[in-house]
Protein backbone atom coordinates (compact mmCIF):
# COMPACT_ATOMS: atom_id res chain seq x y z
CA UNK A 1 0.00 0.00 0.00
CA UNK A 2 1.55 3.31 -1.09
CA UNK A 3 1.71 6.44 1.03
CA UNK A 4 -0.49 8.30 -1.44
CA UNK A 5 -3.13 5.57 -1.22
CA UNK A 6 -3.03 5.60 2.59
CA UNK A 7 -3.41 9.40 2.67
CA UNK A 8 -6.33 9.26 0.26
CA UNK A 9 -7.91 6.47 2.30
CA UNK A 10 -7.52 8.54 5.47
CA UNK A 11 -9.29 11.46 3.81
CA UNK A 12 -12.16 9.44 2.33
CA UNK A 13 -12.76 7.11 5.31
CA UNK A 14 -14.67 9.68 7.44
CA UNK A 15 -16.95 10.45 4.49
CA UNK A 16 -17.57 6.74 3.93
CA UNK A 17 -18.61 6.42 7.58
CA UNK A 18 -20.97 9.39 7.33
CA UNK A 19 -22.44 8.11 4.08
CA UNK A 20 -22.85 4.64 5.59
CA UNK A 21 -24.68 6.03 8.63
CA UNK A 22 -26.98 8.09 6.44
CA UNK A 23 -27.65 5.15 4.16
CA UNK A 24 -28.39 2.93 7.18
CA UNK A 25 -30.72 5.60 8.52
CA UNK A 26 -32.55 5.62 5.19
CA UNK A 27 -32.69 1.83 5.18
CA UNK A 28 -33.97 1.80 8.76
CA UNK A 29 -36.67 4.25 7.89
CA UNK A 30 -37.64 2.19 4.87
CA UNK A 31 -37.61 -0.98 6.99
CA UNK A 32 -39.91 0.59 9.58
CA UNK A 33 -42.31 1.53 6.82
CA UNK A 34 -42.06 -1.97 5.43
CA UNK A 35 -42.67 -3.44 8.88
CA UNK A 36 -45.79 -1.35 9.33
CA UNK A 37 -46.97 -2.34 5.89
CA UNK A 38 -46.18 -5.97 6.75
CA UNK A 39 -48.51 -5.74 9.73
CA UNK A 40 -51.22 -4.39 7.51
CA UNK A 41 -50.44 -6.75 4.64
CA UNK A 42 -49.05 -9.95 6.18
CA UNK A 43 -48.46 -11.78 2.89
CA UNK A 44 -44.87 -13.00 2.86
CA UNK A 45 -44.02 -12.25 -0.78
CA UNK A 46 -44.99 -8.65 -0.28
CA UNK A 47 -42.70 -8.41 2.78
CA UNK A 48 -39.79 -9.87 0.86
CA UNK A 49 -40.29 -7.51 -2.04
CA UNK A 50 -40.44 -4.45 0.16
CA UNK A 51 -37.32 -5.54 2.05
CA UNK A 52 -35.48 -5.90 -1.21
CA UNK A 53 -36.65 -2.43 -2.21
CA UNK A 54 -35.35 -1.06 1.11
CA UNK A 55 -31.93 -2.63 0.60
CA UNK A 56 -31.72 -1.34 -2.94
CA UNK A 57 -32.69 2.16 -1.82
CA UNK A 58 -29.98 2.03 0.87
CA UNK A 59 -27.36 1.07 -1.69
CA UNK A 60 -28.44 3.87 -4.01
CA UNK A 61 -28.63 6.38 -1.15
CA UNK A 62 -25.13 5.47 -0.01
CA UNK A 63 -23.64 6.51 -3.32
CA UNK A 64 -25.47 9.83 -3.29
CA UNK A 65 -24.64 10.53 0.35
CA UNK A 66 -20.96 9.77 -0.24
CA UNK A 67 -20.90 12.11 -3.26
CA UNK A 68 -22.59 14.86 -1.22
CA UNK A 69 -20.12 14.46 1.66
CA UNK A 70 -17.11 14.61 -0.66
CA UNK A 71 -18.52 17.64 -2.45
CA UNK A 72 -19.18 19.48 0.83
CA UNK A 73 -15.66 18.68 2.03
CA UNK A 74 -14.20 20.00 -1.23
CA UNK A 75 -16.27 23.17 -0.88
CA UNK A 76 -15.05 23.69 2.70
CA UNK A 77 -11.43 23.21 1.63
CA UNK A 78 -11.90 25.65 -1.25
CA UNK A 79 -13.42 28.23 1.10
CA UNK A 80 -10.51 27.86 3.54
CA UNK A 81 -7.98 28.28 0.74
CA UNK A 82 -9.82 31.33 -0.56
CA UNK A 83 -9.98 32.92 2.89
CA UNK A 84 -6.28 32.25 3.41
CA UNK A 85 -5.42 33.75 0.01
CA UNK A 86 -7.49 36.85 0.75
CA UNK A 87 -5.78 37.38 4.11
CA UNK A 88 -2.16 36.51 3.24
CA UNK A 89 0.47 37.80 0.86
CA UNK A 90 1.16 35.08 -1.75
CA UNK A 91 4.93 35.69 -1.81
CA UNK A 92 5.82 35.82 1.87
CA UNK A 93 2.85 34.10 3.50
CA UNK A 94 2.51 37.02 5.92
CA UNK A 95 -0.68 38.99 6.42
CA UNK A 96 -1.77 41.45 3.77
CA UNK A 97 -1.65 45.12 4.72
CA UNK A 98 -5.43 45.50 5.05
CA UNK A 99 -5.79 42.35 7.18
CA UNK A 100 -2.82 43.42 9.31
CA UNK A 101 -4.37 46.83 9.91
CA UNK A 102 -7.68 45.30 10.99
CA UNK A 103 -5.95 42.69 13.17
CA UNK A 104 -3.81 45.30 14.94
CA UNK A 105 -6.77 47.58 15.66
CA UNK A 106 -8.88 44.64 16.89
CA UNK A 107 -6.03 43.43 19.13
CA UNK A 108 -5.61 46.89 20.65
CA UNK A 109 -9.35 47.30 21.24
CA UNK A 110 -9.57 43.81 22.74
CA UNK A 111 -6.71 44.44 25.15
CA UNK A 112 -8.22 47.73 26.28
CA UNK A 113 -11.65 46.17 26.72
CA UNK A 114 -10.08 43.50 28.93
CA UNK A 115 -8.30 46.19 30.99
CA UNK A 116 -4.92 44.54 30.47
CA UNK A 117 -2.31 45.96 32.86
CA UNK A 118 0.67 45.43 30.54
CA UNK A 119 1.24 47.96 27.74
CA UNK A 120 -0.68 47.89 24.48
CA UNK A 121 2.54 47.05 22.66
CA UNK A 122 4.80 48.35 19.93
CA UNK A 123 4.33 48.72 16.19
CA UNK A 124 7.50 48.08 14.16
CA UNK A 125 8.38 48.71 10.55
CA UNK A 126 11.22 46.90 8.78
CA UNK A 127 12.41 48.25 5.44
CA UNK A 128 14.96 46.68 3.12
CA UNK A 129 17.03 49.74 2.30
CA UNK A 130 18.43 48.57 -1.04
CA UNK A 131 15.51 46.41 -2.21
CA UNK A 132 14.96 48.22 -5.53
CA UNK A 133 18.68 48.22 -6.24
CA UNK A 134 18.85 44.46 -5.65
CA UNK A 135 15.92 43.97 -8.03
CA UNK A 136 17.64 45.99 -10.73
CA UNK A 137 21.04 44.35 -10.25
CA UNK A 138 20.06 40.71 -9.82
CA UNK A 139 16.49 40.51 -11.06
CA UNK A 140 13.12 40.69 -9.28
CA UNK A 141 13.12 36.98 -8.49
CA UNK A 142 16.20 37.36 -6.30
CA UNK A 143 14.70 40.38 -4.57
CA UNK A 144 11.61 38.29 -3.80
CA UNK A 145 13.77 35.42 -2.52
CA UNK A 146 15.65 37.86 -0.31
CA UNK A 147 12.41 39.18 1.16
CA UNK A 148 11.23 35.63 1.86
CA UNK A 149 14.49 34.95 3.73
CA UNK A 150 14.10 38.09 5.82
CA UNK A 151 10.51 37.10 6.65
CA UNK A 152 11.82 33.75 7.90
CA UNK A 153 14.33 35.57 10.11
CA UNK A 154 11.56 37.78 11.51
CA UNK A 155 9.26 34.83 12.19
CA UNK A 156 12.06 32.97 13.98
CA UNK A 157 12.71 36.02 16.18
CA UNK A 158 9.25 37.27 17.18
CA UNK A 159 7.02 35.56 19.70
CA UNK A 160 3.99 33.39 19.13
CA UNK A 161 1.01 35.71 18.75
CA UNK A 162 3.01 38.60 17.28
CA UNK A 163 1.66 39.76 13.91
CA UNK A 164 3.80 40.07 10.78
CA UNK A 165 2.65 41.54 7.45
CA UNK A 166 3.94 42.78 4.14
CA UNK A 167 2.95 46.43 3.91
CA UNK A 168 4.79 47.27 0.68
CA UNK A 169 7.23 45.66 -1.73
CA UNK A 170 10.16 46.41 0.60
CA UNK A 171 8.33 46.98 3.89
CA UNK A 172 7.24 44.61 6.66
CA UNK A 173 5.01 45.51 9.58
CA UNK A 174 5.35 43.82 12.98
CA UNK A 175 2.96 44.27 15.90
CA UNK A 176 4.24 43.19 19.31
CA UNK A 177 1.29 43.20 21.75
CA UNK A 178 1.98 43.64 25.42
CA UNK A 179 5.67 44.48 25.03
CA UNK A 180 7.79 47.47 26.03
CA UNK A 181 10.02 49.60 23.82
CA UNK A 182 13.07 48.10 25.51
CA UNK A 183 12.01 44.56 24.65
CA UNK A 184 11.09 45.68 21.14
CA UNK A 185 14.53 47.27 20.72
CA UNK A 186 16.20 44.04 21.82
CA UNK A 187 14.11 42.10 19.32
CA UNK A 188 15.05 44.52 16.54
CA UNK A 189 18.73 44.15 17.35
CA UNK A 190 18.37 40.37 17.16
CA UNK A 191 16.71 40.69 13.75
CA UNK A 192 19.45 43.02 12.58
CA UNK A 193 22.16 40.66 13.84
CA UNK A 194 20.55 37.67 12.14
CA UNK A 195 20.39 39.58 8.85
CA UNK A 196 24.05 40.56 9.14
CA UNK A 197 25.06 36.97 9.94
CA UNK A 198 23.13 35.52 7.01
CA UNK A 199 24.80 35.17 3.62
CA UNK A 200 22.39 36.09 0.84
CA UNK A 201 23.38 34.92 -2.64
CA UNK A 202 21.96 35.33 -6.13
CA UNK A 203 22.74 33.29 -9.26
CA UNK A 204 26.26 31.90 -9.61
CA UNK A 205 26.79 32.35 -5.86
CA UNK A 206 26.99 36.14 -6.12
CA UNK A 207 26.73 37.56 -2.61
CA UNK A 208 24.07 40.20 -2.05
CA UNK A 209 24.73 43.06 0.34
CA UNK A 210 21.60 43.71 2.40
CA UNK A 211 20.73 46.67 4.59
CA UNK A 212 17.64 46.87 6.77
CA UNK A 213 16.09 49.78 8.66
CA UNK A 214 13.96 49.22 11.71
CA UNK A 215 11.79 51.73 13.51
CA UNK A 216 8.98 51.49 16.02
CA UNK A 217 6.37 53.41 17.93
CA UNK A 218 4.57 52.76 21.18
CA UNK A 219 0.87 52.21 20.77
CA UNK A 220 0.10 54.40 23.78
CA UNK A 221 -3.23 56.15 23.37
CA UNK A 222 -3.25 55.59 19.61
CA UNK A 223 -5.46 53.02 17.95
CA UNK A 224 -5.39 54.22 14.36
CA UNK A 225 -3.24 51.88 12.28
CA UNK A 226 -2.18 54.44 9.68
CA UNK A 227 -0.94 56.80 12.39
CA UNK A 228 1.06 53.99 13.97
CA UNK A 229 2.57 53.02 10.63
CA UNK A 230 3.60 56.58 9.81
CA UNK A 231 5.17 57.04 13.25
CA UNK A 232 7.12 53.79 12.90
CA UNK A 233 8.30 54.84 9.43
CA UNK A 234 9.49 58.18 10.79
CA UNK A 235 11.46 56.31 13.44
CA UNK A 236 13.01 54.08 10.76
CA UNK A 237 14.06 57.11 8.71
CA UNK A 238 15.45 58.82 11.81
CA UNK A 239 17.48 55.68 12.55
CA UNK A 240 18.92 55.77 9.03
CA UNK A 241 20.00 59.38 9.49
CA UNK A 242 21.39 58.95 12.99
CA UNK A 243 22.85 55.45 12.68
CA UNK A 244 21.87 52.23 14.39
CA UNK A 245 23.63 52.93 17.74
CA UNK A 246 20.86 55.44 18.50
CA UNK A 247 18.09 53.05 17.51
CA UNK A 248 16.91 52.51 21.08
CA UNK A 249 16.17 56.22 21.37
CA UNK A 250 14.30 56.41 18.08
CA UNK A 251 10.92 55.17 19.16
CA UNK A 252 8.47 57.98 18.47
Amino acid sequence: MTLQFRCRQAIISPHIKVATLRALASATGATVVVWLLGLLVPERPFWVELTAVALISAAVTFRFQLAICLRNEALRDAQKELQHALRHDPLTGTLRASEFANSVERAIDRRRANNAEDPDGVMLVLRVGNFDEIGRSYGPQWADTLLQSIVQIVHSTVRYGDLVARLASDELGIYLPGTTTENASNMCERIRARVQETTFTAGQERQISVTVRLGGTRVGDQADFQALREAANRAALAEEEAGSPLFRERFS
